[in-house]
C-alpha cells in the first residue's frame, strides 16, 4: 500500500470534500477519487460514502 493514497484519505477525511482536498495536494479531483477506490478495494471495505453533493 502506498502512504499516497493514505494522504489522500485523511485530506478529504478532514476536509469532507474531495474537490477541496484535491485542491489542498494540488493533483486533480478525478486523481484523488481513483485512488480512493483502489485503496477501497484494497482494504475490501467502502470508506466513504459517496454522491452528489
Amino acid at each position: 500500500m502506498d502512504l499516497r493514497l493514505l494522504e489522500y484519505f485523511l485530506a478529504v477525511a478532514k476536509v469532507g470534500n474531495i474537490t477541496r482536498a484535491a485542491e489542498l495536494l494540488h493533483v486533480t479531483q478525478p486523481t484523488i477519487s481513483r485512488q480512493l477506490t483502489d485503496l477501497e478495494e484494497a482494504l475490501g471495505a467502502k470508506l466513504l460514502l459517496r454522491g452528489k453533493r
